[in-house]
């Protein structure tokens, strides 16, 4: 039997496996009995990942934006095996502790913006924001303002899938399933930047933040919950002064501005934080994914001095926490992926990088009409298809434009993710390390992409 042969026989068996055996996360079960998984993976060096059939593919979305530093780091390996043969596990209730959780929160607390100086751990981005959500409004009902426990989250926005999280995520299905939903959070529409600033004459300043405040009553609004940058949402990045301008209005009305950093932070934008972009501190940071870089499951909440005095003075047990809160495996290697990340100027490397991608989407929009809507910061791109671009034309609903071209990636061997409401978007965001040839190969594959998907429309 030859290699090959054995290699198409394991997948075979795995994938029969899989389907008789796992429930995927955010996949069509239907589908997945119906034709198996597209890929099951068995290895990843720098910034490609192999499949069973040892078909290499490069991994053009840091498989969920947070392989910032690449498959198989052996830094990061070393990192989490010295700690896994010294103390694997530690609890961090009552408050028991460890030295990784410990030196890792001083790191943080070191590169966090203005005087977030304080972590509580978790195990990654939704129960990151799950917890940012307790905390605003145990903070206010501590400063004896129980009345301010609602939460402002934005349109697009997404937040992860615990039910908290999930309610405060502005995508529509994840509100249908499950009747996922808690009280008290309400919506406001992105990116309105001069109803943010106070045009009350733009038309859709009932639906901004100022105008949810006016209509709620800022003393009953405990936070306002923002990604930097929205991800999943659709690679949206604000227009220039609309966190500053959040930020004031938080400042205005007493609200605490929670920025949910999970996939914008650790160098993803090309700064060490989202935030940083645009000199913009907020009151709570919900932080996970690259923290190490997917090597090991950890976030946490960073929260400020104001609020970490206030708790600190409450006595009694507090009735929340994770069972890995603090693991010290993960914050072992959460350390060792911040000291890389300074240490081989990561971050650097990633703003001539956004130099490289910008090119190449330049390239792609010049090329093909269809394409639209470039943008990238940092690492973090997306690209939009439409019929018509100059007559704001979409596709027809049953085209699926976005998935039909990612699904020609795929087939090319790059991986990418389709969003959008209209399936109209492409989003790019591959390990920090690549190189320009790298990118250039990326960018041949998706023209070449574009170019197939153009052809079955004629």
């Amino acid at each position: 039997m030859t290699t090959k042969t054995t290699q198409q026989s394991k997948t075979v068996k795995l994938a029969k496996l899989d389907k008789k055996h796992l429930l995927h996360p955010a996949t069509n079960p239907k589908a997945l009995i119906d034709n198996g998984p597209p890929i099951i993976f068995v290895k990843g060096k720098g910034v490609t990942v192999t499949s069973t059939d040892d078909v290499e593919y490069i991994d053009g979305m840091s498989m969920l934006w947070n392989v910032n530093l690449g498959h198989g780091n052996q830094e990061l390996a070393d990192a989490g095996n010295s700690q896994l043969s010294t103390l694997a596990y530690a609890s961090s209730f009552k408050g028991f502790s460890n030295e990784s959780s410990i030196l890792l929160a001083e790191k943080l607390a070191e590169l966090a913006p203005g005087d977030l100086n304080s972590v509580f751990y978790t195990s990654g981005g939704s129960e990151s924001n799950d917890t940012a959500i307790k905390l605003a409004r145990f903070y206010w009902e501590l400063k004896g303002k129980s009345e301010k426990r609602k939460i402002i989250a934005l349109t697009n926005a997404y937040h992860g899938v615990t039910i908290g999280a999930q309610t405060a995520t502005g995508l529509a299905a994840y509100h249908k399933f499950a009747s996922s939903n808690i009280d008290g959070v309400v919506r406001a529409t992105a990116h309105l930047l001069n109803s943010e600033l106070g045009d009350k004459s733009d038309p859709n300043y009932a639906d901004s933040i100022r105008g949810t405040i006016e209509r709620e009553g800022a003393e009953t609004i405990a936070g306002i919950i923002i990604e930097p940058v929205q991800g999943a949402g659709g690679v949206n990045i604000p227009p220039e002064g609309y966190l500053e301008a959040v930020r004031k209005i938080c400042d205005e009305h007493n609200i605490l501005f929670m920025a949910d950093e999970v996939i914008c932070g650790f160098g993803r934008t090309g700064k060490m934080f989202g935030v940083n972009n645009w000199n913009v501190i907020p009151d709570m940071m919900s932080i996970a994914k690259g923290i190490t870089s997917g090597y090991s499951q950890l976030g946490g909440v960073m929260i400020n001095d104001e609020i970490r005095e206030t708790i600190a003075n409450f006595d009694a047990v507090i009735p929340h926490g994770f069972t890995y809160s603090g693991h010290p495996t993960a914050c072992a290697i959460g350390l060792k992926n911040i000291e890389i990340l300074e240490r081989d100027n990561i971050i650097d490397h990633v703003n001539d990088m956004e130099k490289e991608l910008k090119k190449g989407l330049d390239y792609l929009a010049e090329k093909h009409s269809i394409v639209t809507n470039c943008r990238a910061i940092g690492l973090l791109a997306a690209f939009e298809l439409y019929e018509d671009p100059t007559s704001g034309k979409l596709f027809d609903p049953t085209v699926f434009p976005a998935n039909a071209v990612v699904d020609a990636c795929f087939e090319r061997q790059l991986i990418l993710r389709a969003l959008g409401a209209n399936n109209q978007i492409v989003a790019i965001a591959p390990p920090l390390i690549i190189n320009k040839e790298e990118i250039e190969k990326m960018i041949q594959i998706i023209d070449d992409s574009i170019t197939a998907f153009k052809n079955t429309r004629n």
